[in-house]
Parts: structure tokens; C-alpha cells; sequence
């Protein structure tokens, strides 16, 4: 049987992603910080489950340490686990600044780190780190967050270079806005387009298994958010003064 570990399993895209994967016959290892919430979802899919904050390098390595004592290989490997403050770099406490980095880039590193043996004893394996456009693209309503995705981002196409003659395949997964209890998107779904411009986590989820099925090396969802990145390298003064003015009638 396949293995697959979920990061940020409990909820939102992590939960999304193990019940598809779940469906499709994999057995799934789901990781999260909130123990009710990640017992719930484990039961419901008979999955197992793992209480750990990737934030903190010991319990990943513990953590990876009792899975292995179960599975003496894994498959597939989702780093999901993150959460924005949805402020800037003023507003923002240092320590909420620490963690959102702790948590979205170290938390993806410290995983692949410790849960590398597995997935090279599982080869061909995949890894499939869940980004953002917010990777791509930068705009001061979430710098810290940003900046995470962005070095993220970075990790994750250093090392499919990396680990491709390991046997390890590394995929990205940038979706654009998607309404999570952890990121709702109200104001975006009150808008005439809402319903095209919010994704669903179901939708994200599909697009996970269909970047290690299809081993596409980064995907961008939806498709047309591919411009957003390229369009700031290019005009970086130009959207950074459009930014503002968007910020100061806000």
C-alpha cells in the first residue's frame, strides 16, 4: 500500500488532500497542531495521525522517528502546514513574524529533512510542497507571509534538482486565494466574480494529485495567476505605486 504523509491535515487543503488521497486507496499519516481536530479527520478516513508543530525541528524528527517504527517507507510527502498573519511587517509582533517563517519555510525543510529516508526507501517518491501565488508575487498586505512563500519556494526548486537522482521527485503547488477556515476570503467572495476568482480546497487538492501523477515540475491555479510574477519582475516600480494607492484607500 502507498504511504502518504500530510502536513496541515486537519483542516482546509491538508484535509482535502487526504480525503482524495484517502479515495484513491493511499494510507495516510496526517500531521497538525490541534489534536481534536486532527483525531476527527484520522477517523473519519482511517487514516493515523501525528500531533506535530513543523515549527519546532524535534517534533518533526520525533514524529518521523514513530512513523518509521510503522512504515518502513513512504510514498508521498504534501507540506501543507502554514498560516498568514495578513499583516505587514509593521504591524505584525516579532515573535508572529518568527513563526509564520518557522512554520511555512522551516516547517517544509525540517519535513523533507526528516522524512527523506523514508521517501528514498519508498523510490520513486514524491514530494509536493504547497506554495502560493503569494511566492511569485509580492504586495504589502502580508509581507511576512509573502516572503516565507517566496523562500519556499525557492527550497522547493532547489531541491527537485537535488533529489531527482535520488529517486525523489519535488513538486510545487501555488494556488491563488482559497477559502479555509484559516484563510476565509470573504471580501474577495462578496466581489461579482468571487465565486472565479476563491478556490475551493477540494480544487487544490486535485491539483496536488495531478503534480505528482503528471510530475509537473510547478503548477499555478488558477492558470491565468501565471502572469502575476513575470508582470512584477518586469514592472516591479509600476505595481508596487498601484499597490500603494490600493493600500492607502483601503
Amino acid at each position: 500500500m502507498r504511504v502518504a504523509v500530510v502536513t496541515g491535515g486537519s483542516k482546509g487543503i491538508g484535509a482535502a488532500t487526504a480525503r482524495l488521497l484517502s479515495a484513491r486507496g493511499w494510507q495516510c499519516v496526517l500531521l497538525a497542531r490541534g489534536a481534536e481536530p486532527l483525531k476527527a479527520v484520522a477517523e473519519e478516513l482511517g487514516a493515523e495521525s501525528e500531533v506535530c508543530d513543523v515549527s519546532k525541528r524535534g517534533e518533526v524528527a520525533q514524529a518521523a522517528a514513530r512513523i518509521a517504527r510503522r512504515h518502513e517507507a513512504i510514498h508521498l510527502l504534501v507540506n501543507n502546514a502554514g498560516y498568514t498573519g495578513r499583516r505587514g511587517f509593521l504591524d505584525l509582533e516579532e515573535e508572529a513574524i518568527a513563526n509564520i517563517v518557522e512554520t511555512v519555510y522551516l516547517g517544509s525543510v525540517w519535513c523533507l529533512r526528516a522524512f527523506l529516508p523514508l521517501l528514498e526507501a519508498g523510490q520513486p517518491s514524491d514530494v509536493v510542497n504547497v506554495v502560493s501565488v503569494a511566492g511569485t508575487f509580492a504586495h504589502g498586505s502580508s509581507g511576512p507571509y509573502t516572503a516565507a512563500k517566496h523562500a519556499q519556494i525557492a527550497f522547493s526548486r532547489s531541491v527537485r534538482t537535488e533529489l531527482g537522482p535520488r529517486g525523489v521527485r519535488v513538486h510545487t503547488v501555488n494556488p491563488g486565494p482559497v477559502e479555509t477556515e484559516g484563510f476565509p476570503q470573504r471580501h474577495l467572495l462578496r466581489s461579482p466574480l468571487g465565486s472565479r476568482l476563491v478556490l475551493q480546497p477540494e480544487a487544490v487538492a486535485e491539483t496536488i494529485m495531478r503534480s505528482f501523477e503528471r510530475d509537473r515540475a510547478e503548477i499555478v491555479v488558477p492558470r491565468y495567476l501565471r502572469l502575476a510574477g513575470p508582470l512584477q519582475a518586469v514592472f516591479p516600480g509600476t505595481l508596487a505605486r498601484l499597490a500603494s494607492r490600493v493600500r492607502a484607500r483601503a
